[in-house]
């Protein structure tokens, strides 16, 4: 099995029109992603390489059935792009976007725990989720990693996230769900949120978990 993610995720890549994002969610499609729609206020209509482009997350929910966004929209519009997200009806936002403001960021943790409490954010600054075989979103190589198991990943660390999926594979040991949830302050998804999942997950037998400098995650990760 995996967390989160896996082949019945539906996605819509909030920026899928820009460089960055069009880049990124034609990888994670020709992965074997499930990616539905993007959006785009100013090109609903139109379509990147045959995915459709809204002009709202809410407009590609109705349409597609997406329950799952990636964000690619630059910082400044982080907050209202995670909002919209939420409102739209979307279940797991993964928000690939670094240099969001700290109070931005604990603007929306809050809100989304108080008014949307169903809905997970992963990120923001974090390279986002693969579970492998299944689902690929965010800017991990899918290349690089393993399906099948035993192993699950959390990581801070974006490139030790990369390195630690590809020692996996050339020892032939398989990853369930490999989980980058960013190093900023105030991260929508903890150590401790993935631990749980795992936990439950029967096919995730070890994990590896993976800090970096700042902050106590680590020590409330070991406590919990």
């Amino acid at each position: 099995m995996s967390i989160f993610v896996d082949e019945t995720t539906k996605v819509v890549y909030q920026g899928l029109t820009g460089s960055q994002g069009r880049f990124y969610g034609l990888r994670n499609r020709d992965y074997g992603t499930n990616v539905v729609a993007g959006t785009n206020p100013k090109k609903a209509g139109e379509d990147v390489d045959g995915i459709p482009i809204f002009a709202s997350v809410a407009d590609a929910v109705k349409e597609t059935g997406a329950n799952a966004s990636c964000i690619f929209i630059p910082a400044p519009g982080v907050r209202s792009a995670v909002m919209e997200a939420a409102e739209g009806g979307v279940e797991f936002i993964v928000c690939i976007t670094e240099g969001v403001p700290a109070h931005d960021e604990a603007w929306f943790y809050n809100k989304l725990k108080r008014d949307f409490p169903n809905v997970r954010l992963l990120g923001p600054n974090c390279p986002g989720i693969i579970s492998p075989g299944k689902a690929n979103i965010g800017i991990t190589a899918g290349e690089i990693a393993k399906e099948g198991g035993p192993v699950g990943i959390v990581s801070r660390s974006g490139t030790l996230t990369y390195q630690a999926l590809y020692e996996l594979k050339l020892q032939d040991i398989g990853v369930t769900t490999c989980v980058g949830i960013g190093g900023d302050p105030v991260p929508g998804t903890s150590f401790i949120d993935c631990l749980e999942a795992f936990e439950a997950d029967p096919d995730t037998k070890a994990v590896m978990m993976i800090g970096e400098i700042g902050g106590s995650a680590e020590e409330e990760a070991a406590e919990y």
